[in-house]
C-alpha cells in the first residue's frame, strides 16, 4: 500500500449508512490504494479493519438493534460501489453479508442475539463451507463433523476450501453434520483452539480474498452455537442462496464500473496516439469514444438488472418474514431474477475489462497500470457457478415451466 489508510471520521452510536458522506469518503480511500494493493499483494487488513470500526456488517440489521436498517437493494447498491473501489475487498464481505442475512438479521435464540449483538460492534464473520473431498452430485452432506462430547456438547473436526474473508474475520460460520448425518451450521470465534487458516488461494484473479484453506480439529462447540437445518431455519430454506449468488454478481457490476471509470481516466491521460488514428487528441477519436460507450453501456446494463433482482429479493424476504402464502414463488422469482442477472453482468464486466485495452492499446498492458485486473477478476468471479448452468436452468424454466434448483447454486 503506497500510504496508510486512515479512518474516517465516525459517529460512535450509529453504523455508517449508505448514502451518507462518511461513506462516500471510505469509498474513496478504498478505491485510493486497491490497485497497487492488488499489483503487490499487499492484504487489505486495514481497510477491512477501518470497516470493522464503521460498523458496515450492521448496515442490514435493523435500526432497533443498532443497525443502519437498509433494504437489500440499498445494500447492494454499496455492494457495487464497494466493488468499483476494491473488488477483493468487496468479496470479502460477501459471506459476512450472506450470514448476517440467514441467522443473525432476525435472532431467534439467545445465542442469535449474542452474535447480532457482536455483528453491530463490528464483527466481521467468515464462511467455510465448502470441501475438495465432496464431489458427488447433489450432495449437501458435509465430511465435517459435530461429534458429541462427554458434556452435552460437540467437537468439530474437518477441512474446508474456498472460505473467503475468514483469514480477515473474527468469527467463521461453518458447515458440519452430526453422526446421524443431520446437517447444521455453527459460528464461532476465529482464535478459539483449533482453528487454522492457510492462504493458499492461488487464482489468477480476486488474489486478496484469502479463499484458501480452514481445518477445524477438536474444536469446542456449545450445543447453543449450532443452528440444525430445518426448512424454515438457515440453510434449509428453499433458495437461501440467492442472497449469497446475487452478492457476487453485485461485485461484477461493481468491477463493470470500474473498467468504465479507468478507460475514461486512460484517454484523458494519453499523450500520443495511434498512427492511423482518424484525430490527433485521443479524447476526439469517434473509434475510442465508441469503446467507451460500449463499455459504459454494459456497466449500466450490469448494474441495473442488479438491483431489479435486489428489489426481488427484498420482496421475497419481506414475504418470508411475514409468512405469506406467497413467499415460496416470491423467493423462485428472485433466485430467477437473480440468475439472469449474473449472465447479463458477467457478460459485460468481461467483455468490458478486455475493452479496456483498446483504449490504451499496448501500453495499456504495463504491469504497474494493473489494468488486467478487472479483466482477471470478473472472469474469476463469474467462473463461480458457471453461467451454462444458469442458462440452462432459465431455459428449462421458460420452456416447460421446470422450477430452479432450490439449493445449491440458486
Amino acid at each position: 500500500m503506497n500510504k496508510t489508510v486512515s479512518a474516517p471520521s465516525l459517529g460512535s452510536s450509529e453504523p455508517l449508512k449508505t448514502g451518507s458522506p462518511e461513506l462516500e469518503a471510505l469509498l474513496n480511500q478504498i478505491a485510493e490504494g486497491a490497485s497497487a494493493r492488488e499489483r503487490d499483494r499487499v492484504l487489505p487488513f486495514e481497510v477491512i479493519d477501518l470497516i470493522r470500526r464503521a460498523r458496515l456488517g450492521a448496515l442490514r440489521l435493523p435500526v432497533n438493534a443498532g443497525g443502519a436498517g437498509s433494504t437489500i437493494r440499498d445494500l447492494f447498491a454499496f455492494v457495487i460501489r464497494l466493488g468499483e473501489a476494491d473488488a477483493n475487498v468487496a468479496h470479502i464481505l460477501r459471506n459476512h453479508f450472506s450470514v448476517v442475512e440467514r441467522l443473525v438479521r432476525t435472532p431467534k435464540d439467545e445465542q442469535s442475539r449474542a452474535w447480532q449483538k457482536a455483528v453491530t460492534e463490528g464483527a466481521i464473520i467468515g464462511l467455510a463451507t465448502t470441501e475438495l473431498e465432496s464431489p458427488r452430485v447433489g450432495n449437501v452432506t458435509p465430511g465435517t463433523t459435530f461429534t458429541p462430547d462427554a458434556n452435552g456438547d460437540f467437537l468439530l473436526n474437518g477441512t474446508k476450501y474456498y472460505s473467503t474473508g475468514t483469514l480477515y474475520s473474527d468469527y467463521v460460520l461453518v458447515r458440519a453434520a452430526d453422526p446421524d448425518g443431520t446437517t447444521g451450521a455453527t459460528i464461532v470465534p476465529i482464535k478459539r483452539d483449533g482453528i487454522e487458516l492457510v492462504d493458499d488461494w492461488d487464482g489468477l484473479g480476486q488474489r486478496l480474498t484469502a479463499t484458501g484453506t480452514t481445518h477445524f480439529r477438536n474444536v469446542k462447540v456449545k450445543r447453543q452455537e449450532i443452528v440444525f437445518d430445518t426448512p424454515d431455519t438457515g440453510y434449509g430454506v428453499p433458495y437461501s442462496n440467492t442472497f449469497a449468488q446475487l452478492f457476487l454478481t453485485a461485485v461484477v457490476a461493481g468491477i463493470a464500473r470500474a473498467t468504465l471509470r479507468d478507460a475514461t481516466a486512460l484517454i484523458h491521460s494519453r499523450k500520443r496516439t495511434f498512427y492511423y488514428a482518424p484525430t490527433e487528441i485521443p479524447t476526439d477519436d469517434p473509434l475510442l469514444q465508441q469503446t467507451v460507450g460500449q463499455i459504459a453501456s454494459g456497466a449500466f446494463a450490469a448494474e441495473t438488472v442488479v438491483l431489479a433482482a435486489a428489489e426481488a429479493l427484498d420482496v421475497a424476504t419481506d414475504a418470508f418474514d411475514a409468512g405469506a402464502s406467497n413467499a415460496a414463488e416470491a423467493a423462485h422469482t428472485a433466485a430467477l431474477l437473480s440468475a439472469k442477472a449474473k449472465i447479463i453482468a458477467d457478460d459485460f464486466a468481461i467483455r468490458g475489462g478486455s475493452l479496456l485495452f483498446d483504449v490504451g492499446g499496448a501500453s495499456a498492458t504495463k504491469k504497474v497500470t494493473n489494468f488486467d485486473r478487472h479483466w482477471r477478476n470478473a472472469r474469476t468471479l463469474s467462473s463461480h457457478n458457471p453461467t451454462t448452468y444458469k442458462a440452462r436452468s432459465i431455459g428449462q424454466y421458460e420452456i416447460s415451466g421446470t422450477p430452479l434448483p432450490a439449493k445449491g447454486f440458486f
